[in-house]
């Protein structure tokens, strides 16, 4: 009988640890093959590692092995010695002696050319290949940045003394009301995939949760998906909407500097440059669509919502006269927000609600919620709405 003890030490290094290894030391490696360059009695093989790429050096005479057993796409295990080069990917390089062959590709060339650093085909040739486009440096770069911005997501709530929650995603009911549903049967009972976690938020309070949402619309447009992942949050006792706005601009601030610290190289590879969030201007929806027609000589068509380029109108006009990328629109009309939300007390026709839009892309949307049972009562009868399926909401 065996025991196990816990993580085991394995002799093969990564990046990082190679990178505080001795220069001449012998070490032993794995990854995917990216690229060969053969220029005759010399070659590198490009190493694809979790950490990015490594690079190794065939000899003709040093290696125990002929360069024609391995090609692209391969996996490999790789001993050889460590040696300095500041032309390498990371500044290192490994001297090939041995070989061991992990697996190999069936077909001679790949579909698509992932060792370049751009992927130049259409996005459905990425989509139809998906599991070898990721391989692409750059493909996989965009995956660590929002990897990085849901964990400071969760690390800044979580200092904020959140409590993080997985709500179900199969509902008798949606939150928001519209028709835009993925509706099912749920053992013998009607049912619908979840666009929002918005109910279970509100029954607890003080809470966060990153997961998926569903929403039954055409997603071949960068403005809808019909699944995405959402970082949700619920805040209570709070003096008002703003207080939300607040710890969204915290968040924000808090994410920038996460990614410019630990997602450097990530940054670099996408050539992103970062959003300035130590302020962002807030503006009412009337007065930034008055503001946005006057300068732009636009004509408002829709007095009820923003179009598509009412929000592109508003991110130039943001950027322009306050200098920020990003920008909250405040108070929007009661017929296009949810029945939960509060109606602003000094104008009923407009809520306590916020878009926060991003150069011209609204990328969350919030506002502080109807707290009176009577009052929420009312409005769903307002709205035409029954309560059937919000029991455990109204409780």
């Amino acid at each position: 009988m065996e025991y196990q003890t816990g993580v085991k030490k394995k002799d093969t290094l990564e990046i990082t640890e190679l990178l505080n290894a001795k220069t001449g030391e012998a070490v032993k490696v794995n990854g995917a093959v990216h690229t060969i360059r053969d220029m005759g009695t010399v070659a590198f093989v490009i190493l694809r590692k979790r950490e990015g790429l490594l690079q190794c050096v065939y000899e003709e005479g040093s290696a125990a092995f002929d360069l024609k057993e391995i090609k692209e796409a391969s996996t490999l295990e790789v001993e050889g010695v460590l040696e300095q080069n500041e032309k390498a990917p990371n500044g290192i390089e490994i001297r090939m002696k041995k070989v061991k062959i992990l697996s190999q590709p069936e077909d001679e060339m790949m579909p698509l050319a992932i060792s370049k650093w751009k992927l130049n085909t259409s996005l459905e040739a990425k989509l139809n290949y998906r599991s070898i486009s990721l391989r692409n440096i750059r493909e996989r770069a965009k995956f660590r940045i929002q990897e990085g911005l849901t964990r400071a997501f969760r690390d800044f709530l979580y200092s904020q003394e959140f409590t993080e929650i997985h709500t179900p995603k199969i509902g008798a009911k949606s939150a928001e009301g519209g028709a835009n549903l993925f509706k099912l049967e749920y053992f013998h009972r009607p049912a619908v995939l979840q666009q929002s976690p918005q109910f279970y938020k509100q029954m607890m309070v003080g809470v966060f949760e990153t997961a998926p949402v569903f929403r039954a619309e055409k997603h071949n447009t960068k403005r809808h998906l019909n699944e995405y992942t959402s970082l949700d949050f619920e805040m209570g006792y709070i003096d008002g909407f703003e207080d939300i706005m607040g710890m969204e601009t915290g968040f924000l601030q808090y994410a920038m500097e996460f990614l410019k610290k630990d997602y450097a190289r990530e940054l670099k590879i996408l050539n992103v440059e970062l959003p300035k969030a130590d302020q962002i201007p807030a503006v009412k929806f009337s007065e930034i669509k008055e503001l946005v027609a006057e300068k732009y000589n636009h004509k408002m068509r829709n007095p009820f919502d923003l179009e598509p380029e009412e929000e592109v109108l508003i991110g130039k006009y943001a950027k322009e006269e306050w200098g920020s990328d990003f920008v909250f629109v405040t108070h929007y009309p009661s017929k296009k927000r949810p029945f939960y939300a509060m109606d602003d007390p000094e104008d009923p026709k407009y809520t306590l609600s916020f878009d926060l839009l991003f150069r011209g892309l609204e990328i969350t949307t919030g506002g502080q919620r109807i707290h009176d049972y009577q009052t929420l009562l009312k409005k769903i009868e307002a709205r035409g709405m029954t309560t059937e399926g919000m029991d455990q909401y109204l409780a």
